[in-house]
């Protein structure tokens, strides 16, 4: 059979002229993918270069599509509680058809094969479908035939790893530094999460992470640009804003807020906000209950000693003031960076090697006792990485040293394996398969593993 080649480049497609396939939404059924695939309707991409963006799936079905930035509003935008419910209705996509001999069109995920890849260098994306033996192309990209030299143009003002740094890292950087260039409003510095229905807005934290890599990696103008925005926001009105800094409902603010705006403000250039700030009975990343955590605390500017105090344990810190059973928390590594607590240097290096030994193939989850399974997540194996990177360059001797950095190394090698094979991080993975089963890409992630990067190769 023959298929007819397709490219489209949504900068310049309206919604109206994309056909929608049918669906019952009375009872909707996500399709079934191919084998080794996502299911589809799930992100596995992002698209854009910080205006209009969109999420495609791993058959080049748009789930998600905003302007005029990542964290604006959606035009189109596939529910998180369906995907995980698998009942996505195919009305709720813009869904990428093949027409085959004949004048039948079918969706991709009823090929014989489907990869995908981005141009080099660019957030443009790639979509082969194979049906028999005659494959098909579609591209997806925002911003008209420039977008993929203006995207070069970009990543080429990066400041490069270090002498030494291997193939799998420099690609791992790149790709986090466009994943970035993609999440970030180019105009406001608005930072999304993630292109996702439910993500798609601004946390202080994660947004600060974003601003300290760029700045990191030599884009000074644009981690200003991102501190600014977190600068002007209310950060006692909630966890979580939207691209023109209202706060979303819902969720109550986070302890380690103010902290994080802080240290993305220094490494930006601007003037930091003061510390200490409240940390007491908020919630914290794991976005839980209310209560006094450690992550929280570090951030805060609360001193070594104290922190040492109420969360120290034989062990090494824990997540819970005065609870040792709540478990050794990963945001331990916060206290290497950005809020360097060097007291605290020999109990982050038992807290963090004890997790980094308990890691599986794709990562480690947040804490012990984490209560939501056991999928690894990609931000805390991530700055748990940079962690013990920035410990073995802080040098206890060259033999710690060398346990540090190998540490840190076997992190990273977990963190490639969860990456998919475009090399874009999900929020997490399922721990038998390594398929996401969140947000792709997320943009704390890529930070950190840029952070992650830059420590192991300076």
């Amino acid at each position: 059979m023959v298929w007819a080649r397709a490219g489209i480049a949504l900068g310049a497609v309206t919604l109206g002229v994309l056909a929608l396939s049918g669906g019952h939404r009375g009872d909707p059924r996500t399709p079934t993918g191919l084998p080794g695939l996502p299911a589809p309707f799930l992100g596995v991409a992002v698209v854009g270069s910080g205006g209009r963006t969109a999420a495609v799936d791993a058959y080049g079905d748009v789930v998600d599509l905003r302007k005029p930035g990542p964290a604006g509003p959606a035009l189109v935008a596939v529910p998180a509680e369906r995907q995980v419910a698998g009942t996505v209705s195919t009305d709720d996509a813009l869904v990428a058809r093949m027409r085959l001999g004949g004048g039948r069109s079918v969706p991709l995920w009823r090929a014989d094969s489907v990869q995908q890849h981005y141009l080099p260098g660019t957030n443009v994306l790639r979509t082969v479908a194979r049906f028999g033996d005659e494959p098909s192309v579609l591209v997806r990209r925002i911003g008209g035939p420039g977008a993929a030299a203006a995207d070069r143009r970009w990543l080429a003002c990066a400041q490069p790893l270090g002498a030494g740094a291997p193939h799998w890292a420099r690609a791992m950087y790149r790709r986090s530094l466009l994943v970035l260039r993609a999440l970030t409003d180019r105009r406001s510095g608005a930072v999304a999460a993630g292109a996702r229905d439910g993500w798609a807005y601004v946390w202080p934290r994660d947004a600060s992470a974003v601003a300290i890599a760029l700045a990191a990696a030599g884009y000074r103008p644009e981690a200003r640009r991102v501190a600014r925005f977190l600068k002007g926001l209310d950060l006692n009105a909630a966890a979580r804003f939207d691209g023109v800094a209202a706060p979303i409902p819902e969720r109550g603010a986070q302890g380690d807020a103010a902290g994080w705006v802080a240290a993305a403000a220094r490494a930006a250039g601007l003037r930091a906000h003061r510390f200490p700030s409240a940390w007491r009975d908020l919630a914290d990343y794991q976005e839980d209950n209310s209560g006094d955590y450690l992550g929280n605390a570090i951030a805060s500017g609360l001193g070594g000693h104290r922190v040492a105090g109420l969360f120290g344990s034989l062990r090494g810190l824990t997540r819970i003031a005065g609870d040792p059973a709540s478990g050794l928390d990963s945001t331990a590594a916060w206290a290497v960076r950005p809020f360097p607590r060097p007291a605290l240097f020999p109990a982050i290096r038992r807290t963090l090697m004890r997790l980094a030994v308990d890691s599986g193939r794709f990562g480690i989850v947040p804490s012990q006792n984490w209560h939501g399974g056991e999928d690894p997540w990609s931000a805390p194996t991530a700055w748990t990485a940079w962690g013990l990177a920035a410990l073995a360059r802080e040098g206890d001797g060259a033999r710690q040293a060398r346990s540090d950095r190998r540490a840190a190394l076997g992190l990273m090698a977990d963190l490639r394996r969860a990456a998919t094979p475009l090399g874009l991080l999900p929020e997490r993975v399922d721990a038998r398969t390594g398929l996401p089963t969140s947000t792709t890409p997320l943009a704390w992630s890529h930070a950190f593993a840029i952070l992650a990067l830059r420590e192991l190769w300076p």
